[in-house]
Parts: C-alpha cells; sequence; structure tokens
C-alpha cells in the first residue's frame, strides 16, 4: 500500500497516521509506459505497427469486466456521457431527467446537446435519484434518464427501466463513481442502453483523465466510436502495418475525444488491481459504519438490489437539527486537520451550482430559455437537506487499516464534541 506521511502537513495535526496516496502507482504500469513509448503508436490516429493497440486491449478487457459485448474508451468521462447520450438519440429540444445531487457534468453534457436537462430530487437514505419524482418529471419533450450512481450507492435501476420501458425512454447509467459494484449481480455499466464511466485522476479506477462507453447495442458502440474519432471507426477488414487502422468511413461527423495509448496501457493494469481495493474499501466503510452510527451519524445506504458495494466516497449525515448549529465547513476543516486527509462536504445540489451557468458560454445565448435560465426554479429540498447535513471521507483512506478507521471514527467523536454552536 503506497502511503503519504501528513503528520507534519499542518500545524497542530494530532497523531495523523500516514494515509494511503491516490492514484497508486505500480512497476508494472511503469512498464507497459515504457512499453508504448517505445512502440510508434502513442495513440489510435497513429499507424498500425502490427499489433493491438493498448486502446482495443483494454477495451475488450474492461468490456469482459462489466460483462457488456462492448466497449468504447474516450478521453473524459464527460465525453462518454456526451458522446452516448448523442448515440442514443438525444438532441435538440429533448428532455432528459437527471438527479439534482450530482456532479455538474451530468447537467453540462445534456445541454452540450442543445438538450434541457432536468434535475429531480434525490431519496433521503441513498442520495440517487428518486423514482416517483422522475416519474412525476417525465413529459411529452422526456426522452432519456440518466440515473447517476452516487458516492457509494446505485442508483434504484429496476424502477428506473420500468419507467424508461412503460415511457419509451432511453436509460443511460452514469457509472463513474461505482467501476465494480453490482446490481442484481450484474455490473453497473451493464444495464439499460448504455453504461458511462470516468476514469478521471480521484475515481476508483484512473488514467488521470479518460473514460468509456459500455453497451450491448452494436449500433450505439458503433456511433460512440464515430462520434469520439473524428467520424472514424475502427476497420472491419485486417489492416497492414504501417497503414491507418481507423476507416473514415463518415458515417457520423464526429469529434477528436479519443484516449491516448499510455493511459490505456495504465488503465489495463490498474483494472487487475481494482476489485482487490473495492473489497478493502468495502471491509473498512462497514467497520466506519459501526463506529459513527454509535455517534449518532447515518452513512450512506444504497439501493435495494445492490449485489456488491463499491465506494467512491464515505458520506455521512448529521441530525438536521445538529447540522443547523454548526458550521459544516469549518466541521470539515478541522477533521481534516486532526486526520492528515481531507474530509469535505458533498456536491452541491444543481439548483445552487454555481458551475452550472449556460450564460457564460456564447454557444448557448440564443438558446432556448429551459437551458439558458440555468437550474435554480426547480424544488429539490432533500438534495439541499442531505447537502446541508453531509460529511464526505475520499476513498483513498478506505485503503487503510483499522488503525485509520479508529482514527476517523476517534476525530468525528471529539470534534463534534468541542465544535461550538451557533
Amino acid at each position: 500500500m503506497t502511503t503519504r506521511n501528513t503528520a507534519g502537513a499542518s500545524a497542530g495535526v494530532e497523531s495523523a497516521p500516514s494515509w494511503p496516496v491516490w492514484p497508486q502507482a505500480s512497476a508494472s504500469s511503469l512498464a507497459l509506459l515504457e512499453e508504448v513509448l517505445h512502440s510508434g503508436r502513442w495513440a489510435i490516429s497513429g499507424r498500425y505497427r502490427g499489433r493491438p493497440s493498448f486502446e482495443r486491449r483494454f477495451a475488450a478487457a474492461f468490456a469482459r469486466y462489466v460483462g457488456t459485448t462492448h466497449c468504447v474508451p474516450t478521453a473524459s468521462g464527460t465525453a462518454s456521457l456526451m458522446t452516448a447520450l448523442e448515440a442514443c438519440g438525444v438532441g435538440a429540444g429533448d428532455e432528459v431527467v437527471i438527479p439534482g445531487l450530482t456532479w455538474v457534468a451530468n447537467a453540462s453534457a445534456v445541454a452540450a446537446m442543445n438538450a434541457v436537462p432536468v434535475p429531480v430530487d434525490v431519496r433521503e437514505d441513498t442520495y440517487t435519484m428518486d423514482p416517483d419524482a422522475v416519474r412525476s418529471a417525465i413529459g411529452p419533450r422526456t426522452t432519456a434518464i440518466v440515473a447517476v450512481h452516487l458516492y457509494s450507492s446505485l442508483a434504484d435501476l429496476r424502477a428506473l427501466q420500468d419507467l424508461a420501458d412503460r415511457h419509451g425512454l432511453v436509460l443511460i447509467e452514469d457509472a463513474a463513481q461505482a467501476h465494480g459494484a453490482r446490481y442484481l449481480d450484474r455490473a453497473a455499466g451493464s444495464h439499460g442502453h448504455a453504461g458511462t464511466f470516468s476514469m478521471q485522476t480521484s475515481k476508483l479506477l484512473t488514467s488521470g483523465e479518460g473514460g468509456a462507453v459500455t453497451t450491448d447495442r452494436a449500433d450505439v458502440a458503433r456511433a460512440v466510436e464515430h462520434l469520439r474519432a473524428d467520424g472514424r471507426a475502427y476497420a472491419d477488414a485486417p489492416t497492414a502495418v504501417g497503414a491507418m487502422e481507423l476507416v473514415e468511413s463518415a458515417e457520423i461527423m464526429g469529434s477528436n475525444r479519443c484516449l491516448s495509448e499510455f493511459q490505456a496501457a495504465v488503465l489495463l493494469d490498474q483494472l487487475t488491481r481494482l476489485d482487490e481495493q473495492n473489497a478493502t474499501r468495502l471491509h473498512n466503510a462497514a467497520r466506519l459504519d459501526d463506529r459513527l452510527k454509535q455517534l449518532g451519524l447515518k452513512p450512506q445506504e444504497t439501493a435495494v438490489g445492490t449485489t456488491l458495494r463499491t465506494y467512491y466516497s464515505y458520506v455521512v449525515t448529521l441530525e438536521e437539527g445538529l447540522a443547523a448549529d454548526l458550521d459544516l465547513d469549518a466541521v470539515g476543516a478541522e477533521l481534516t486537520r486532526r486526520l492528515g486527509t481531507p474530509v469535505g462536504r458533498c456536491h452541491r445540489p444543481l439548483d445552487i451550482n454555481p458551475l452550472y451557468r449556460p450564460s457564460s458560454r456564447a454557444r448557448f445565448r440564443r438558446a432556448g430559455p429551459e437551458i439558458l435560465e440555468g437550474l435554480a426554479a426547480y424544488e429539490l429540498p432533500i438534495a439541499n437537506s442531505i447537502h446541508r447535513r453531509a460529511l464526505m471521507l475520499e476513498h483513498a483512506a478506505l485503503l487503510g487499516t483499522h488503525d485509520h478507521m479508529d482514527a476517523v471514527a476517534d476525530a468525528f467523536a471529539a470534534v463534534l464534541d468541542t465544535a461550538p454552536r451557533s
């Protein structure tokens, strides 16, 4: 386990242990990076050198891991969302239902399609989109639902798939924070029309930046291939050494949103450690649950139907009355000081998130008011309640030992006991 010694990171840190570092390097990743460096091919847009690209090797390995027929890597999680939405037919004027508590890319990727994001409230226990709220939000312009798995919870895929089937909607599964999780014993990213992943530096499977779309639908996979490679796709026939492996079929005009060979090599190696790391996080989260529940804190739950839980973040909420009396930012800062590892707030709900501001971009200034005016008009009381009460520990901390988990619990007990009340 790679660790960093943070005992002297800031004045006053009290017996801070050495915390695991994320991302975690390995000698085998370094060997694969050196292989790419000397391969003569650093991107899939380079010439074929007589061996499968690392991108194709990772795509095959990740499709097997998720249990889908196809995987198309992309440059980022946002690129995976955008290409999946477009490949599934979402376009100008369509409405896409998304959860109100999520990273801003779920809204901005929809707006990038000239479509309208419709945020709905979430469940109090899982923080994921409430199927009843989704049902109320479906209208004549609705074309898709994006089910987001958040922190350590899977969305209620059974209920959301039922709604999508009943109304003839596309269901896209955003598994950016759920690599390796399983619902009804099928991997996150294998449900619905398509699954999307992020491999950004904080994610459970990472290459610094990167993403992927997984699907069982050949038409969706082929569309994503074109959308992420400037209208090009891999050749069906064998490619001669020195020739271009991407064919300019021009079936769909695309953009360059490709993963590099360096990133694909890192992902191929990191994938071999994902299950073991997830198991460690799961074990440590259970220990934290036991300790923090004794303090009156409520850990995030996951949807019924989850058969394997993973942890991108470990989140607990305070009781409403206690949270109202505390400066939660100050509490998080004090926990961070004592522990030497970050403890912070959860995502800001989309109705109050300043990162979603279409009016700041010229491309949206002539758009319809549904896109231009932002999301402040939507009522998301439960999402906002969670944001007022939640504190979050990064998943790297869960790669530690029982002593690390006990240090977290002890710090919460001390800070909540001594924090000034308003």
